[in-house]
């Protein structure tokens, strides 16, 4: 399977998103175009960058068209952070032993469980953030650090996951199907929004 799936590698994807998240609030993105970490590192650029435009797009002392801005890159990072799961899949299925009809399928794929451990590095990093904020009142940041600590659980455990699905699907234990997203808000000629707005 690429060679991708090894004992570590779960690890190593959990490790990298957790660094990424803290170079990306200093430094601008650096994304590599190598399979599979340019489609890893993409998802959680777009996951990255849709956190922090939904903060923006909560404020109410904002003038609308920022607002409007801000729901529009939402919209589109959503759409890109979803494409990165989808090669990503395609690039796992790629070389999968063939497996027979009777072998288990699995309702996540990689790639699902790769985009879910993303978002929980961002909210385990903002919720640190918020745990040391000096100004917020220690109750709120004890809750923070008790979030925190689950948080961190959370990842453990869906890192392990993550493991040991490599392995099985490597193993021809598992298997798992390329569902595609199929958004579609984005698409002028499904969104009833759009297509009844604009008639051609």
């Amino acid at each position: 399977m690429n060679s991708f799936a090894t004992e570590s590698r779960a690890a190593e994807i959990a490790s990298r998103q957790w660094a990424w998240t803290g170079e990306w609030h200093v430094h601008p993105a650096s994304v590599t175009d190598n399979e599979p970490w340019g489609w890893i590192a993409q998802n959680h650029r777009m996951n990255f960058d849709l956190w922090h435009e939904e903060d923006v797009a909560r404020r109410d002392d904002l003038p609308p068209d920022r607002i409007r801005a801000a729901k529009r890159a939402i919209d589109r990072f959503n759409q890109a952070r979803n494409d990165a799961v989808e090669k990503l899949d395609v690039w796992f299925l790629r070389d999968l032993p063939a497996v027979g009809s009777d072998i288990p399928l699995h309702s996540e794929t990689p790639g699902m469980i790769v985009d879910r451990l993303s978002i929980l590095a961002l909210k385990l990093y903002h919720m640190e953030i918020e745990a040391m904020r000096e100004t917020a009142p220690a109750e709120q940041r004890e809750k923070c650090l008790t979030k925190s600590v689950l948080l961190a659980e959370q990842r453990t455990d869906l890192t392990a996951c993550l493991r040991q699905l490599l392995l099985d699907l490597q193993a021809g234990r598992r298997q798992f199907r390329l569902y595609r997203q199929f958004k579609m808000y984005n698409d002028p000629t499904l969104n009833p929004q759009l297509y009844q707005a604009c008639p051609a």
